[in-house]
């Protein structure tokens, strides 16, 4: 016999609804040239640590020098806590080496990191390091490359992705960024994971016909789809292996093959989800800057127009630009506010001659790890 379930009753139990993440208070809007300066202030350090790498610099606050250092892997989601904390320590030895001084002597420094478990890294950090460093997550650091530290929001799309804003009355609301298994919507590992998707359901009749069958069999240089899924499964490819075809992907959108256009279109919708969410619970209102930061964000119109017509229809005041500052200028702006100088350095100038010390590292005119480039004399307050 039989017998039939029992009905249950549905019921909704709301998940709380709280911010992912929150400013520490040097850090806020009401940091921004209010806090008073730090007696004796010289050296301050920002930090953007990812999951490929780690970049620092140190900002010589009287001598108006920019020094950096490179380093490993600090996301704890793929390295751990110890190894990224690890990393981190290390990267600032080798960027105080880099500026003439012992890490000791540094008065300030805010690390931004990428990954989930932000907290476990910072008791490792602080377990060596004084704690006046101050640990947040990587889209801190995005948002205020991308903002200057004021209202506004960051759109993060490289391997991951993530959207982070700050109202004008400091509520902060992050939204994605919950890693490529479970999200990671509109990132390049995104594009690049729907762009072989569309390879397969092109090769069993169940999709649309496609350049990107083409595209992808020379690009991981492999003879048929069937080999190309032993690869994908079978070395695996990793995350920042399939995100890079997404190059591909954008060079056929642009040529206008409507199956890559159509998963630009989508993750521009994805990303414009969340942006919906930040705007509302961060309360966005008026003109505020949108900042686009990330690899993703190299293909150009195909990918940020649609995301841009996306952000009038929530916000029809602010202004979208793709941000091509250095992320850690933003960490470094920030360790300039909490030492009470945010009016002295604002994140244009220290992008401007962070990317000067990394043009120069990457022509191989500094040996090692560490390059530096001057600085122009901070603004008078």
């Amino acid at each position: 016999m039989i017998v039939p379930a029992r009905a249950c009753e549905y019921a909704l139990v709301p998940i709380a609804r709280t911010p992912l993440i929150e400013l520490p208070p040097d850090l806020g809007l009401s940091g921004s040239g209010r806090l008073p300066a730090r007696e004796g202030t010289r050296w301050l350090m920002g930090m953007d640590g990812g999951g490929t790498k780690t970049l620092a610099a140190v900002l010589d606050v009287q001598e108006g020098r920019v020094h950096l250092a490179h380093g490993g892997p600090s996301n704890p989601d793929s390295a751990g806590a110890q190894a990224a904390g690890n990393a981190l320590l290390q990267t600032a030895a080798r960027v105080a080496q880099a500026a003439g001084i012992e890490p000791g002597r540094l008065d300030g420094a805010v690390l931004a990191i990428a990954g989930t478990d932000t907290e476990s890294v910072e008791r490792h950090v602080h377990a060596t390091a004084p704690a006046s460093w101050i640990v947040v997550n990587d889209v801190v650091g995005a948002w205020a490359t991308a903002t200057g530290g004021a209202p506004g929001l960051a759109i993060i799309s490289g391997t991951g992705s993530n959207v982070f804003g700050v109202g004008a009355d400091g509520r902060c609301w992050r939204a994605g960024g919950w890693g490529h298994v479970l999200g990671d919507e509109g990132s390049g590992y995104w594009i690049g994971v729907r762009s072989l998707s569309a390879v397969l359901h092109d090769r069993d009749a169940s999709g649309p016909r496609t350049a990107l069958g083409d595209a992808a069999l020379e690009f991981f240089e492999v003879d048929d789809v069937q080999a190309l899924i032993a690869l994908v499964y079978g070395k695996p490819l990793d995350k920042s292996e399939i995100a890079a075809f997404g190059t591909q992907t954008a060079k056929l959108a642009h040529a206008g093959d409507p199956t890559a256009r159509a998963i630009y279109r989508a993750a521009a919708d994805e990303l414009g989800s969340q942006v919906a969410a930040v705007v509302e619970h961060a309360g966005l209102s008026g003109p505020f800057p949108v900042g686009l930061i990330g690899s993703a964000f190299k293909a150009g119109a195909v990918f940020v127009e649609p995301l841009e017509e996306r952000i009038r229809q929530l916000a029809p005041r602010a202004t979208v630009s793709v941000v091509q500052t250095a992320p850690v200028a933003g960490a470094l702006m920030l360790a300039a506010r909490a030492a009470g100088l945010g009016e002295r350095f604002d994140v244009q100038a220290l992008g401007a001659r962070v990317d000067r010390a990394l043009a120069a590292f990457e022509r191989g005119d500094a040996q090692g790890h560490a390059s530096s480039a001057a600085v122009a004399p901070p603004r008078s307050a």
